[in-house]
């Protein structure tokens, strides 16, 4: 048994989380066209016969523009330097912008194996393909560089192959049937966030993080509630909607996807709490969940 340490890196919005769900068959990261969708490190664990790769996804490197996004960026600056090799993504449908320069910048300061993921080329064609290989190549001494469309699937079982050359730890670091390390509640809270994320416009998202407040297992059903939190009340007042719509249409379709994580019928009750400038307050950050990381 051979197993290992990958982390996932690159600037937000480029696919990191999809190609996560997608390697492990399993939705534990949401998604979204927002960027700055991951906000926490999740690891989600892949088995096959003969190896265990721990893959590590981080939150998208950016200018922070509060406390919060430096706490994100110092994250995935930390995660660079515990693993065995480092996935760098760009989304290749994409010009090459500063934002990639910016991590490659990062990169040339570490000492770990570096592979190139060119993501969404089920946009381009081979042409276009080989244009990008040659544009990054001479940017940064990449191990490998290995194209795929986490949406669409495509060229992953390369990708697994090729990591198998990197990791050389000879133990099982977690049983068979665990696929992530995440907990059931900050499953669920994500699963919230990502639905105000997708129903709500640009103004909102950032602003917004969840927690569940208490989950009761019953025979028959689990009952929850969670709490949806802001940073103003005009946002407040959007995420609720006219007679409460907004707020029932988020609860009703994160409801659909807890049961199928929790294979129970769910009563979900949600509320929304504004927190004034919560991103960039201490206090705050550590209540809900964001570790400081400039210890």
């Amino acid at each position: 048994m051979k197993s290992g340490f990958v982390s996932l890196i690159g600037r937000p919005n480029v696919g990191k989380s999809t190609l996560l769900n997608s390697i492990i068959g399993r939705k534990i990261a949401i998604t979204s066209n927002k960027p700055q969708t991951t906000r926490n490190i999740i690891q989600g664990i892949y088995h096959d016969n003969d190896t265990q790769i721990i893959f590590v996804d981080t939150p998208g490197i950016h200018k922070p523009k509060y406390k919060l996004g430096k706490y994100l960026n110092k994250q995935s600056y930390m995660m660079i330097e515990d693993v065995d090799v480092v996935l760098f993504l760009v989304d290749a449908s994409l010009p090459l912008g500063k934002g990639d320069l910016f991590v490659i910048d990062k990169l040339k300061t570490i000492k770990k194996d570096v592979i190139l993921i060119l993501n969404k080329i089920d946009k381009l064609n081979n042409e276009q393909i080989l244009e990008k290989i040659n544009k990054y190549k001479d940017l940064y001494d990449f191990k490998e560089i290995v194209p795929v469309s986490s949406l669409k699937n495509k060229n992953i079982d390369r990708l697994i192959e090729v990591l198998k050359k990197y990791i050389t730890d000879e133990i099982k670091y977690f049983d068979d049937d665990t696929i992530t390390n995440s907990t059931t509640e900050f499953i669920i809270a994500e699963y919230i966030r990502e639905k105000v994320l997708n129903l709500t416009n640009e103004e909102v998202p950032h602003s917004v993080t969840c927690i569940v407040e208490n989950i009761e297992y019953k025979k028959n059903i689990v009952n929850i509630n969670a709490c949806i939190i802001v940073d103003r009340d005009s946002l407040k007042k959007i995420i609720i909607g006219k007679n409460g719509q907004m707020l029932k249409q988020i609860g009703s379709k994160a409801r659909l996807d807890i049961e199928k994580l929790l294979d129970k019928k769910v009563y979900l009750e949600l509320f929304v709490r504004s927190v004034k400038n919560w991103r960039d307050k201490e206090k705050y950050l550590q209540e809900f969940g964001f570790k400081n990381f400039e210890q």
